[in-house]
């Protein structure tokens, strides 16, 4: 039984209420306005600051604004050379390419004018830096600059550094940290993409099988075989946390698609035919494994195997927003459309109005009355970016998550299925007339 439908009902005024509740969340979902992403779009501009926070911010605006340069686009690889004038804007690439230059620009005195293999940015984490790859590779293609910055040096710098600097597990899983061997699920968004990535825009196949081998490695290490879930960190002297953590399982299946969208993009679609068979398999094996934990919230907790009474736990919107955009984008990329209601009612949660507080309809921007923004942009409630045990306020990664979704589900909604369109287009009437008809049924007034 789906988990939206509670398996006994106390009463008849108890079923009454659930179902009036249910029906309320779905008749005040709709689809943010480009005003309301916008505003979204501006706290994570102003609040990505750390490495992952800035590759996840570029990727984010690929998708939403430049979605020529996606990865998810068939037309993506090779990218243009050329900006088309319609993206050279703030409203489009722009923003991308300005991440691109703010890091290599500094990169020298960031890292105390070290030459050689270095990450982009210090940081503790060796995996998190090469988010920004992709940015910097695609600043070096499209010639940003005109050649006054090495995109290519920083670029070729980081993968060394990556590939030759960083400790290993001894079956070769490159280590998420820079001190000793660790690994997190988190690694699985942040430095694969950019090996694939690197390996088509240079035609260096083994680096394309490289992405693939770490995935294959990381996965080997953190999934569990009893849930079909991530674990989170393991190894390391310092801490672990082999709880399975929400947000790490949304990282681990992104990361896996972007991979999967590279290899099925470029000229070595057909060379890499059976590693794009076991991505899609390991990506729906996250989504079979975690969507039967979600309650009748339509909220994941942080570790969604516990419930949101569990001590240190609490309900997260911003892994629920990041595990829906991976369904409609596996929807589209893989074919497995398995999980499509399973997104389309979070989705529909995460983007509701409060019926005791209307949403206003007086600006296109306006966030007023929505349960999970707040007014001035912010999803909520979400964990905390720098502390994965504690509930947050203000996460850039979450509004990265948001757009991502908004993104995701415009692309599966132009590019799904023709039944799903039509059901669309009825303003969700297909979901509240279903929704409706299994009140009626527990209620007992459907023959």
């Amino acid at each position: 039984m789906s988990p939206l439908v509670p398996t006994h009902f106390p009463g008849p005024k108890a079923r009454l209420a659930w179902g009036l509740a249910l029906l309320a969340t779905f008749a005040g979902a709709q689809n943010l306005t480009d005003g309301q992403i916008d505003v979204v779009s501006a706290r994570l501009a102003d609040s990505a600051l750390l490495s992952w926070e800035l590759g996840t911010r570029a990727q984010t605006i690929l998708e939403l604004n430049a979605t020529e340069y996606s990865v998810f686009s068939s037309s993506s690889l090779p990218p243009p050379k050329t900006i088309p004038s319609s993206l050279a804007s703030t409203h489009g690439i722009d923003p991308f390419f300005a991440i691109a230059h703010q890091v290599v620009a500094n990169r020298s005195t960031a890292n105390n004018n070290t030459s050689g293999p270095q990450a982009f940015l210090p940081d503790g984490s060796a995996g998190d830096p090469a988010s920004i790859g992709v940015a910097v590779l695609l600043a070096e293609w499209t010639n940003q600059d005109n050649g006054k910055l090495d995109y290519a040096g920083a670029a070729k710098d980081q993968l060394d550094f990556l590939l030759n600097d960083v400790p290993r597990t001894s079956d070769g899983a490159i280590s998420h940290r820079v001190s000793e061997v660790q690994l997190w699920s988190d690694f699985i968004y942040m430095a694969p993409p950019f090996l694939a990535y690197y390996g088509v825009l240079n035609r260096n196949r083994t680096l394309i099988a490289e992405a693939y081998n770490q995935i294959k490695l990381y996965r080997g290490h953190l999934r569990d075989d009893s849930t079909g879930m991530w674990k989170h960190v393991l190894l390391g002297a310092d801490f672990n946390d082999p709880g399975f953590w929400c947000t790490g399982n949304g990282w681990a299946a992104a990361g896996m698609l972007r991979v999967f969208a590279t290899m099925k993009q470029s000229e070595y679609a057909n060379t890499f035919k059976n590693e794009q068979k076991d991505l899609s398999t390991w990506i729906k094996e996250i989504h079979d494994a975690i969507y039967p934990h979600l309650d009748n919230t339509n909220i994941f907790t942080n570790y969604p195997d516990q419930p949101a009474t569990a001590s240190g736990n609490f309900y997260d919107a911003a892994c629920t927003a990041l595990l829906a955009s991976t369904v409609y984008r596996a929807a589209l990329v893989t074919k497995d459309a398995s999980h499509i209601a399973d997104a389309d009612r979070t989705r529909a949660t995460l983007f509701s109005t409060n019926t005791s507080q209307p949403a206003s309809s007086n600006s296109s921007t306006s966030l007023d009355g929505y349960a999970h923004l707040t007014t001035d942009g912010w999803l909520t409630p979400v964990v905390n970016p720098h502390s994965f045990g504690e509930q947050g306020k203000e996460s850039p990664e979450a509004q990265a998550f948001v757009v991502q979704l908004h993104a995701g589900y415009r692309e599966w909604v132009t590019g799904g299925s023709k039944v799903h369109n039509s059901a669309m287009r009825s303003g969700h009437v297909s979901i509240s007339v279903m929704w409706l008809t299994l009140l009626l049924a527990g209620l007992g007034l459907m023959m």
